[in-house]
């Protein structure tokens, strides 16, 4: 190897490492940042951390205050949103890698999808508001906050489960029609199985995205005191995010160490959440 080659070997190799270094350091930051508020969060929120915070409904007396209607509501809103988007978001992506011819219809269709993934959550909100509140008169009920959170993760859902059924390999379909399969056997013994792992990855990150957001919940008129527990789709209802929204606005600082105590509840469900579907997800696998 001439001496020009080995310099240039040697400056990529550098750069490489450098490169490497430089990626290290922003991952150690995320990760220093993440644990320093999780570590603020807990001091702050552990010691109204009991039963009767999780057994009490909202208060305006800190001491009195709990979490119990926004616990129920968000757990009420998360499955409700969940039976929406799951199946109209894995069939769409079926019929849109299966079943659609390639044209422009198909295209446009493709395009519009992945730029609404990008649509800030608050104009879901206005769409709410405008079609299922106003238009459909259903109110500030949880079949409301549902059907706007299931718009917000439709995207998300559509685009994870095409790149999951795309990635499964073409001779499998193949081999299926090769031996009489019809095409719907097919998607269903075959693509959907070997799909699904990555199917409800995107799953589990759109869930986790839907659980968090305040703002097309705001929108709709989610209540931020109430004092019941949602018993229909159609009873009015808060959530955690709104819960904490409320608190952290209010100027007593016993306001703020219940918000980081709701934060710390917030975290759990969704922890939980996503443990459950990994767990599906594994099993999947195997």
């Amino acid at each position: 190897m001439s001496s020009s080659a080995e310099s240039n070997l040697a400056w990529r190799h550098r750069k490489a490492a450098v490169f490497k270094g430089f990626c290290l350091t922003v991952t150690g930051l995320a990760v220093v940042i993440l644990v320093v508020l999780l570590y603020q969060v807990s001091v702050i929120g552990l010691p109204w951390l009991d039963g009767q915070f999780l057994s009490s409904f909202p208060s305006r007396f800190p001491e009195k205050a709990g979490i119990k209607s926004a616990l129920a509501g968000t757990l009420w809103l998360v499955s409700m949103t969940a039976m929406i988007a799951i199946p109209v978001g894995v069939l769409a992506a079926v019929y849109l890698e299966e079943y659609a011819r390639p044209g422009r219809v198909t295209e446009f269709i493709n395009i519009n999808i992945a730029n609404l993934a990008g649509v800030p959550s608050i104009v879901y909100g206005i769409l709410g508001l405008a079609i299922f509140v106003r238009f459909f008169a259903l109110e500030r009920s949880v079949i409301s906050g549902a059907l706007t959170m299931s718009l917000l993760i439709l995207p998300v859902i559509i685009i994870a489960a095409k790149e999951a059924i795309r990635a499964v390999p073409s001779s499998l379909r193949q081999a299926a029609y090769a031996v009489g399969a019809t095409r719907w056997q097919v998607v269903k013994a075959h693509v959907l199985p070997s799909a699904m792992p990555g199917i409800l990855t995107g799953i589990i990150l759109a869930l986790s995205r839907a659980i968090g957001e305040t703002a097309p919940l705001i929108m709709i008129g989610a209540l931020t005191y109430v004092t019941f527990i949602p018993e229909g789709p159609m009873d009015e209802f808060t959530a955690l995010p709104i819960q904490i929204f409320n608190w952290t606005s209010r100027p007593q600082q016993e306001f703020h160490e219940l918000a980081s105590a709701g934060i710390i509840v917030l975290l759990v469900v969704l922890l939980m959440m996503n443990a459950l579907a990994v767990y599906i997800r594994n099993r999947g696998t195997r």
